[in-house]
């Protein structure tokens, strides 16, 4: 099975999960054999800077991958990645072992549009994707996000 993952740097499995999925600068696909990554490439996003809907899965479907996993994703890239019968799978964090392991682990699955989409198909003005600028903010979001979830988390396991 080959998994694409997006990456915010080429370190391998130890690469850091992207939270945007066509943004993101690079994509690892991890070839998987008994559960166990035989084979890890990294591939500059070539949609990187701009893109258009549907140029990016299907790229990643070009690739050979049957499920892509991302911090966050699009409605529309959503629904590309079903008619290309690959998985979307949204919620990564961490490293890209980390979210291979909770794939595998069933920890990690189904895919949802990220608040950016949302927004979109309720025709409200994003703050988003406006700029480098907007990028980062929505990731910082995104990151405390994460952050609040994983102190919760611990609060839950040290009072427990």
């Amino acid at each position: 099975m080959r998994i694409a993952i997006s990456a915010d740097n080429d370190a391998g499995l130890d690469s850091v999960v992207s939270p945007h999925f066509g943004r993101c600068p690079y994509y690892l696909f991890v070839e998987l054999e008994d559960h166990q990554a035989k084979n890890v490439r990294a591939v500059a996003n070539p949609y990187y800077e701009r893109h258009e809907p549907g140029q990016v899965p299907h790229f990643i479907r070009d690739q050979g991958a049957e499920v892509m996993l991302s911090g966050g994703m699009g409605r529309r890239a959503i629904m590309a990645f079903e008619q290309y019968g690959i998985q979307a799978v949204t919620g990564a964090t961490g490293t890209v072992r980390h979210a291979l392991a909770q794939y595998l682990a069933g920890a990690l699955q189904g895919a949802a549009p990220c608040a950016e989409s949302a927004a979109h198909a309720h025709e409200e003005s994003s703050p988003y994707e406006q700029d480098e600028a907007g990028r980062l903010r929505e990731e910082v979001e995104l990151l405390q996000q994460q952050l609040d979830e994983a102190q919760s988390r611990l609060d839950g396991l040290t009072t427990g």
